[in-house]
């Protein structure tokens, strides 16, 4: 039976953590959050990012934007959580109205107050192996494996998708000296995916496609880590099929798994924010 990476139970001990740290800080963290428009789905993540923060101590700042602000009026806000001492981590929520470029608002963060770890200079320090905040997906994804006793170095692992907010950086996190993993990163130009999934020690599907990696994808000791969420009628579902899973030894599943992590990562990176001033 495949072994479950639970990132909730995970997840809790997190934030527990996190908690006393921040009982140490002399100025609590804030995380702020930009919000645009009415979006059901996106008010709920960063309602659930704000109950995150109270149960760990982190303050809350949120700026909520009509779905007619303009990009200048977005940044400005930006900008003013940029000099607000308050504020030691801030993500923008998307999407963002389809008018307003969404590499200029978030190049306007200042990369140290970046809690996502998806500015543009963040994300190069990643590829130089500068210390700078951490993607949260994919630092989220290494801590479930490392917090399970999964030995990355020397894995081949195969990540489905090269989106930037999870398989372009967690290439690059996988490959550090730290990690030492050997990655293949597939994607709508690969021809045949399951020609490297079927040899791979850890697949990562975070392509937004229900079930694509089925059972005659994966061996049966793969390691299979679930970031893919859609809804069905039957609720979320991920992009590793159940009989891919019942073949795996180890899987996170969706929802519990990464999820749960990332939202953890957000509050460290907001922490170890704070820690550095």
């Amino acid at each position: 039976m495949s072994k479950v990476l639970n990132g909730t139970a995970l997840a809790a001990k997190v934030k527990a953590e996190l908690k006393q740290r921040v009982a140490k800080l002399a100025t609590p963290p804030g995380l702020a959050t930009v919000l645009v428009g009415d979006d059901p789905a996106s008010h709920s993540y960063v309602a659930g990012k704000h109950r995150d923060c109270a149960e760990v101590g982190i303050a809350s700042i949120e700026i909520v934007l009509p779905a007619t602000a303009t990009e200048a009026q977005i940044i400005a806000e930006v900008e003013k959580l940029n000099s607000n001492p308050v504020c030691t981590g801030m993500i923008v929520q998307l999407p963002l109205p389809s008018a307003v470029n969404v590499g200029n608002v978030l190049s306007a963060i200042d990369p140290t107050k970046d809690a996502d770890g998806l500015h543009p200079i963040n994300l190069g320090n990643l590829a130089l192996g500068i210390d700078a905040p951490l993607p949260c997906t994919p630092r989220g994804i290494v801590y479930l494996l490392s917090q399970n006793g999964i030995e990355l170095a020397g894995k081949k692992v195969v990540v489905i998708g090269r989106g930037t907010t999870v398989g372009r950086p967690l290439g690059l996190l996988l490959t550090r000296k730290t990690e030492n993993a050997t990655v293949v990163l597939c994607h709508t130009g690969t021809k045949d995916i399951s020609e490297y999934t079927k040899s791979a020690d850890i697949v990562i599907a975070a392509a937004g496609n229900p079930g694509m990696v089925d059972a005659d994808w994966v061996s049966s000791n793969s390691i299979l880590i679930d970031v893919g969420i859609s809804r069905s009628s039957s609720g979320l579902v991920g992009d590793i099929s159940a009989a891919a899973i019942s073949k795996s030894a180890w899987h996170a599943p969706v929802p519990g798994g990464v999820g749960p992590m990332t939202r953890a990562m957000l509050l460290l990176n907001v922490v170890e924010a704070a820690e550095r001033r």
